[in-house]
């Protein structure tokens, strides 16, 4: 094993031989709805000052994507859709395929998507996730205190301007296990990717503990009522596959009882332009003051590499809650 990072100008990888691919890019520490696995229940939005602007978002995804290697970005928060110039800094990104980028997507939850979908898509936007833990109305305003009508909307608009949706749920004991069926349902009507994911413990709330969590296989427990359920070839996807009655791909993504750190490919840059290579690092190098300290591309990318290089073996060797000053809605899913 090399004992330092590789030179400049090559793939971003770390030390445990895991190659990196992918970027989640946080825009804004701010939220339209209060999940309870996610924020807190009175959050301290942050200064504006203290987040990247377009052009040094533009920045850092361009040293990463042309001197690091990486072809993927997804647009995260806090909810994205929130920065007002959320279509300019797509259009931005968008134009990063000439040096390498393949993919441009986004995490939303969907509220403000009615009216921003077609622009996003003009802009360059390939497919986006929306998050959705309930389809009964009831059942969503417990889990988020929002309403669930603006999401369905944003759904459908994104369908309609072309954009590709898959739908991600984080199911919680004691407030919607009971609507697994009834997500699994609608996705099959709806012809739409649906994907669970172990509550993980990184909420805003100091309210994970391993109690709370509904597991992959209580989740398959409810389902196998009512539909035939077979197990997919393992592959590299986060998510394991499993055909529902012999027509529908329903993933699980089981960050807790089988996580999957050894072929990890993302790293992650907060809204104020820390960089993680780990979603469960406990802080990373500060790159929103190299950049505004006037650092130099090789500088700002050799602090990168160095970081990354020695990254975490991950949750799977330290399992439990993670203690830290961040909270998700600043980093990013």
């Amino acid at each position: 094993m090399l004992m330092t990072p590789p030179a400049l100008h090559t793939p971003l990888a770390d030390a445990r031989g895991r190659r990196k691919r992918k970027l989640r890019l946080s825009l804004t520490d701010r939220c339209n709805l209060r999940c309870v696995y996610c924020m807190p229940e009175h959050p301290q939005w942050l200064p504006r000052d203290t987040l990247l602007d377009g052009a040094e978002l533009q920045r850092l995804a361009r040293l990463f994507v042309a001197r690091l290697g990486i072809s993927e970005i997804r647009l995260t928060g806090g909810e994205p859709l929130l920065r007002a110039e959320i279509t300019q800094i797509t259009a931005a990104l968008d134009a990063l395929r000439a040096e390498g980028l393949e993919r441009l997507a986004l995490t939303s939850n969907g509220v403000r998507l009615d009216r921003l979908a077609a622009p996003l898509r003009a802009a360059g936007l390939d497919d986006l996730n929306v998050s959705l833990d309930a389809v009964t109305p009831q059942g969503f305003a417990r889990l988020t205190g929002g309403d669930l009508a603006p999401v369905l909307r944003g759904i459908d608009a994104a369908r309609a301007a072309g954009l590709p949706v898959k739908i991600n749920s984080v199911i919680l004991r004691g407030h919607n296990e009971d609507e697994v069926l009834p997500l699994v349902r609608w996705a099959l009507a709806e012809h739409l990717p649906l994907r669970f994911i172990e509550f993980m413990p990184l909420d805003g709330r100091g309210y994970w503990n391993a109690e709370r969590v509904v597991r992959e296989d209580e989740i398959l427990a409810q389902l196998a009522p009512h539909y035939t359920i077979e197990a997919e070839a393992p592959s590299d996807d986060p998510a394991h596959y499993f055909r529902i009655d012999g027509r529908y791909a329903l993933g699980m993504i089981s960050t807790v009882s089988k996580p999957f750190c050894r072929r990890c490919d993302r790293v992650r840059v907060s809204a104020t332009g820390r960089l993680y290579s780990c979603l469960f690092s406990a802080d990373g190098p500060d790159l929103r003051t190299m950049l505004r300290e006037g650092a130099d591309d090789d500088a700002i990318e050799a602090r990168m590499r160095a970081h990354v290089w020695h990254k975490e073996a991950g949750y799977a060797e330290r399992p439990g809650y993670v203690e830290r000053p961040i909270t998700m809605h600043v980093m990013g899913g």
